[in-house]
């Protein structure tokens, strides 16, 4: 760890986050405060990740908050704040030195002498979940950045004190071009972003770029099923370490694989054609198989044990928001996914197909307008694979919608492929909705990288609040049945 470069921070005695309560941006805040750095916060709204940081004796001001930052000697910001932000403009104003999160990010990777960067279009939040349990199982004690949370470290950061960091390395805007990773992983590459990188093409040099920049002893970790991601050898000095299920070649290679009744696949790993291992998962889908080898290879590569590998692999239940199982009601199982790109909602479609159940509920709320707009007809394939199809309103995040298109262009690309879906705008009516068609033994599934989880929060929160209505009716009757009794 290098520590000189944590002293040069240390030079500054108080600095605010503006968008604290994002998941990096919480992460960040986290390491700063662990090294005795004065750290306060702001965001435009209260979360989980918010009451943690506070509880943690970081202060987060809900709203702007220009007296924390004319206070602080430095800023750091989220690219998600716009530019005429009062926090920033103040930080300005006052020539206060600023950063955008990446440019941070960049140089906390170089705190540290093995930075593991997890990359590629899908699986980064799984697979990075993975690979630093098993650094943890190991006594690596490492820092990790995960984009979701993760119940098994309390959140989405933990801050280690080793020579260890292992976090996502996003693509968009080419933010990891900013990192200096020791080692990688790109799970895959695919056609996303493209309000960014204009092509496909462009995305491919993109990682090219990010591989280029592992050290000669450094490892890249690559799925050798994705001739995209193959190619990615000639771009790096750096050991690559291949792994797949189709490509025989690979160095880890996934054969004979099985589903139990929830959907959990198991598998035999091959390493360098000899036979390494049963692994057994606990979350579903052929796409978690893909995940699970990453993991395996990119630490083996660090040289941990088989055991502790599959002994983490089988009780990783994975992280919030991957095919979460987040209650039931009248014998209707609730899922939660992050899907918002067509192959991840492919992956989650055949992973449900696994499990056992009558009939299948989607609602689906797509992010952002390029991508709908771009993606459209491949976003109508994706939702074929279920029986009941919900589209609600675009989330539209950092955009605004001057692509001129709509979910119910989606509803109408879906009928095109002769499969009914109806569009919904209200969560309060989706909710209504399935309360009022779904059936015993059927799979609700919300999917979406917006705030879609409103509808299943809302489902569970209202069975809830029935069926403790039904609790108190039922204690009322008794005693009063009693009373009449005596």
């Amino acid at each position: 760890m290098n520590l000189s470069n944590i002293e040069n921070l240390k030079q500054y005695k108080h600095i605010h986050l503006i968008g604290i309560g994002g998941i990096s941006m919480s992460g960040i805040a986290e390491m700063l405060h662990n090294w005795g750095i004065f750290v306060t916060g702001s965001d435009c709204a209260k979360s989980k990740i918010t009451d943690r940081l506070a509880s943690h004796g970081i202060f987060v001001s809900i709203g702007s908050n220009t007296n924390l930052v004319e206070k602080s000697d430095f800023v750091i910001y989220s690219a998600a704040i716009k530019q005429d932000d009062p926090e920033l403009i103040c930080a300005k104003t006052n020539n206060i030195p600023i950063v955008e999160r990446a440019d941070f990010l960049g140089f906390l990777t170089r705190i540290y002498d093995n930075t593991i960067g997890v990359s590629g279009t899908h699986g980064k939040t799984t697979t990075t979940s993975m690979i630093s349990l098993c650094f943890l199982e190991a006594g690596l004690d490492p820092s990790i950045q995960v984009g979701a949370i993760l119940k098994d470290i309390g959140g989405n950061y933990r801050v280690g004190n080793s020579d260890f960091f292992i976090l996502e390395a996003c693509e968009y805007v080419e933010s990891f071009l900013k990192f200096s990773p020791q080692s990688a992983v790109v799970t895959n590459i695919d056609n996303d972003h493209l309000d960014y990188f204009k092509t496909f093409d462009n995305i491919k040099s993109a990682f090219a770029k990010y591989v280029n920049l592992l050290p000669k002893d450094g490892f890249l970790v690559i799925n050798a099923d994705d001739p995209d991601c193959i190619d990615l050898r000639k771009n790096t000095h750096a050991k690559a370490v291949t792994f797949g299920i189709r490509n025989d070649r690979a160095n880890f290679v996934g054969r004979n694989v099985v589903y139990d009744k929830n959907g959990f696949p198991k598998f035999d790993v091959y390493r360098n054609s000899s036979y390494f291992g049963e692994f057994k998962l606990s979350v579903p889908g052929l796409h978690n198989v893909y995940n699970a080898l990453a993991c395996i290879a990119m630490c083996s590569s660090y040289g941990i044990s088989k055991q502790i590998l599959k002994t983490v692999l089988a009780k990783f239940t994975g992280a919030s928001r991957r095919f979460e199982y987040v209650g039931s009601f009248g014998n209707i199982d609730v899922y939660d996914d992050y899907a918002h790109h067509p192959s991840e909602i492919s992956a989650t479609a055949k992973a449900m197909k696994n499990k056992s159940y009558r009939q299948s509920w989607v609602v689906f709320q797509p992010h952002t307008y390029s991508r709908t707009k771009e993606l459209l007809s491949d976003f109508a394939e994706a939702l074929l694979d279920f029986d009941n199809i919900i589209i609600t309103d675009i989330y539209a995040a950092r955009e605004q919608n001057t692509y001129g298109i709509s979910s119910k262009n989606l509803v109408s690309k879906i009928s095109d492929f002769g499969k009914n879906a109806i569009y919904i705008s209200g969560f309060d009516d989706i909710v209504k909705y399935l309360k009022g068609h779904a059936c015993p033994n059927d799979i609700i599934l919300t999917i979406g990288a917006g705030t879609v989880f409103e509808v299943r929060k809302k489902i569970i929160k209202l069975e809830t609040i029935q069926t403790q209505e039904f609790m108190v009716l039922v204690s009322v009757l008794f005693l009063c049945h009693s009373k009449f009794l005596l």
